[in-house]
C-alpha cells in the first residue's frame, strides 16, 4: 500500500520535476515568446543551455542572443561601438563574399591571383577582365583613403546612434524602413547574414593560406572530387600519420 501511494505521488510530481529540470537546463530557449522571426527555437534568453545571459545584454539589439563569453560589452560605450563596428564589418563581408565567388565562377580567376598586380611594379588593376582606368596602386589607395575618410567623418558627425547604423534615406532606395515591424525583422536578418559572411570570408582566407594560389570554388571542387582525402584532416593531421 505504501509503495503504491509513493508511486502515485511520484507520478503526480514527475511533470513538475521534469518541467523544473527542463526549465533549468533550457531556460527560455524553446519558448516562442519574444521570437520575432517565427522560429521554433528562440534564443532570446540564453546563447547556450546552462549559460546565463549577461546583465548588460538585454536582447533589444538585433541579433542579441546574450553571446559575449569574453565580456567585451561590459562597458556601455564600448558595447555601442562594437554593435556599430560589427554591423559595418558585416556589410563589407556581404559585399566581399560574392565579390570573391562571382569572378571565380565566371572563370576570371580567383581572388588570390587578383591581388598580384599590386605587388608588381607598375602593375595595372583589372575588373572583370578589363583594365581599370588610372588603376595604379598609388592612385587607387589615394582614392580609397579620401573616400573612406569622407564617409567616416560624415558618419561620426551623426549624434543619433540608431541613424549611424541605419541611416535610411538615400541608403534605403527600396523603402525597406517604411514599415517599422518589417524593419526590425530585416535588421535581424541582416546581422545574421552578415555574421555568416564574416565566417565565410574567414574560411576563404584560411583555405588560401592552406592551399596557396587557389580560390574557394577550386577548393570546393577538390573536396567534392574526393571528400575522404581532401578535407580539413589533410591540413591538421600530419602527412606521416595519414
Amino acid at each position: 500500500m505504501a509503495s503504491a501511494m509513493a508511486c502515485t505521488h511520484l507520478a503526480a510530481a514527475a511533470p513538475a520535476l521534469v518541467g523544473a529540470q527542463r526549465s533549468r537546463f533550457l531556460g527560455h530557449t524553446t519558448s516562442l515568446v519574444g521570437c520575432s522571426n517565427g522560429s521554433r527555437v528562440c534564443m532570446t534568453a540564453e546563447w547556450m543551455p546552462g549559460q546565463p545571459r549577461p546583465p548588460y545584454l538585454d536582447g533589444k539589439a538585433p541579433g542579441d542572443f546574450g553571446f559575449d563569453p569574453l565580456g567585451l560589452g561590459e562597458v556601455p560605450e564600448n558595447l555601442e561601438r562594437y554593435k556599430e563596428s560589427e554591423l559595418i564589418h558585416c556589410r563589407w563581408a556581404m559585399l566581399a563574399v560574392p565579390g570573391v565567388l562571382i569572378p571565380e565562377a565566371l572563370g576570371l580567376g580567383n581572388w588570390v591571383d587578383a591581388q598580384k598586380w599590386a605587388a608588381t611594379p607598375g602593375g595595372q588593376a583589372t575588373y572583370f577582365g578589363g583594365s581599370v582606368p588610372w588603376g595604379t596602386l598609388p592612385i587607387i589607395l589615394g582614392v580609397e583613403f579620401l573616400s573612406i575618410a569622407f564617409v567616416e567623418a560624415k558618419r561620426n558627425e551623426e549624434p543619433n546612434l540608431e541613424k549611424r547604423k541605419y541611416p535610411g534615406g538615400a541608403f534605403d532606395p527600396l523603402g525597406f524602413s517604411k514599415d517599422p515591424v518589417k524593419l526590425e525583422e530585416y535588421k535581424v536578418k541582416e546581422i545574421k547574414n552578415g555574421r555568416l559572411a564574416l565566417l565565410a570570408f574567414l574560411g576563404f582566407a584560411v583555405q588560401a593560406a592552406a592551399y596557396p594560389g587557389t580560390g574557394p570554388l577550386d577548393n570546393l571542387a577538390s573536396h567534392l572530387s574526393d571528400p575522404w582525402h581532401n578535407n580539413i584532416a589533410n591540413i591538421i593531421i600530419p602527412r606521416s600519420i595519414l
